[in-house]
């Protein structure tokens, strides 16, 4: 069983403080600082271990962030095996370099014969793994879900990851096709195909409301539309000046706009879902989401810049090194030789991974943790009741755990 190092305080409480005794809020403990010093010590074993220790240190930390949040005072828990998640991986290591090598060399085959040129056999090639990549997401989210437990009772996410990544294709490319237009279609429909299966103990979950709910979410993307076509206007009309300057307006505002798509969009997506008679209420700030990311990127930008500085300047020594060496200045080679070659390599790579562990550490305490606590801190569940009035659904066995969407990179970290 791993530690609890760093947990949040074991808090036991029925309620936290609301206006109706029938409404349970949500909060978030926890501090920042535990969370770093977790991130930087299993990050460290992690490249110690030459990454094998990342199932466990994934594991702690979710462990940490689930005990952290609390809705009605109870905190969720992780259960997660960091062993099954290993062996998960290495399956899907298999299985996917039988499946891709196989797939490869057919459409290599096929691309010479009929192309004379292996471009065609690429292009297929990267098509094709796309819906992998969604297979493999829908795998993720079943897992996380089956290994989640609240008040005692499990979460669990019914089989269906091909009909997922079949849909989200077809999705993705209508909305391609309809130059956005319809991206509220595609993530309403994606977001009730999981919604619709989601179980917490016995009883499913329901997304309700219609995909032309969230037009609204999309109106900074129109208003960023508006000005950069009014910016390319100005262009067209010889006043270059204005025109850049609107289309450099227009960036920011997309910028914006995607963020408070993704906010908006999962705040009405969330006030429509219900559990056996409970609804739920969400209200994140979409500017406040932003800031989070921008001041949180920027501080550990500025945490890792004397050591990646140090970094560039150890490469340039080394660089530099072959250079004078190729132009026969031995005699400026020796006093660079005298510091030890080797030991510049060495420090190199000890200064390159205090980049990547600060780097993790710091996103963890300062971007991941606040944008959780924000969006938990909104969340509400009525009437109380009807919650406690769910039952135990039997553990969903999960052989493979994670392992296809560790070996695909899908971005399932938490």
């Amino acid at each position: 069983m791993l530690e609890r190092d760093g947990w949040p305080p074991a808090v036991s409480h029925e309620t936290t403080p609301s206006h109706d005794a029938d409404i349970l809020t949500t909060e978030v403990v926890g501090t920042r600082g535990a969370l770093f010093w977790l991130a930087l010590k299993t990050g460290f074993f992690t490249v110690l271990t030459l990454g094998i220790y990342r199932f466990w240190m994934r594991t702690r930390l979710r462990r940490w962030y689930w005990s952290a949040i609390r809705p009605g005072g109870h905190p969720l828990e992780y259960v997660g095996d960091p062993l099954e998640k290993l062996l998960g991986f290495l399956f899907a290591v298999v299985v996917l370099a039988f499946y891709i090598g196989i797939v490869n060399l057919i459409l290599m085959f096929a691309s010479f014969s009929l192309f004379q040129g292996n471009f065609a056999a690429y292009a297929t090639s990267l098509i094709g793994v796309v819906p992998l990549w969604f297979f493999a997401q829908y795998r993720a989210r079943r897992y996380i879900l089956a290994r989640t437990r609240w008040r005692g009772l499990r979460f669990g996410l019914k089989p269906g990851a091909w009909g997922y990544a079949w849909r989200a294709v077809l999705h993705w490319l209508v909305t391609i096709l309809s130059l956005g237009l319809l991206l509220p279609r595609m993530t309403f429909w994606l977001e009730k195909y999981k919604t619709d299966r989601t179980f917490f103990g016995t009883a499913r979950m329901d997304q309700g409301g219609s995909w032309t709910m969230l037009y609204p979410a999309m109106k900074p993307m129109f208003l960023a539309l508006a000005v950069a076509l009014a910016g390319v206007a100005a262009i067209l009309s010889e006043h270059v000046p204005a025109g850049f300057g609107l289309c450099i307006i227009a960036s920011f505002i997309g910028v914006y706009g995607l963020v408070y798509y993704r906010v908006e969009s999962l705040r009405r997506l969330t006030q429509a879902k219900t559990i056996n008679g409970v609804r739920f209420t969400l209200s994140p700030n979409a500017f406040r989401v932003m800031m989070i990311y921008l001041l949180g990127s920027l501080l550990a930008a500025a945490a890792v810049f004397i050591p990646f500085v140090i970094l560039g300047l150890l490469l340039l020594l080394i660089q530099s090194t072959e250079l004078l060496a190729e132009m026969d200045l031995n005699d400026m080679v020796a006093p660079i030789n005298g510091l030890g070659r080797y030991a510049i390599i060495v420090l190199s790579v000890m200064i390159y991974f205090t980049i990547f562990l600060l780097w993790s550490a710091l996103t963890n305490a300062f971007i991941t943790y606040p944008v959780i606590r924000h969006y938990f801190s909104s969340l509400t569940l009525a009437p109380a009741s009807a919650a406690a009035r769910i039952e135990q659904r039997p553990r969903d066995e999960f052989s493979e755990a994670e392992g296809f969407a560790d070996a695909l990179d899908v971005g399932a970290s938490l």
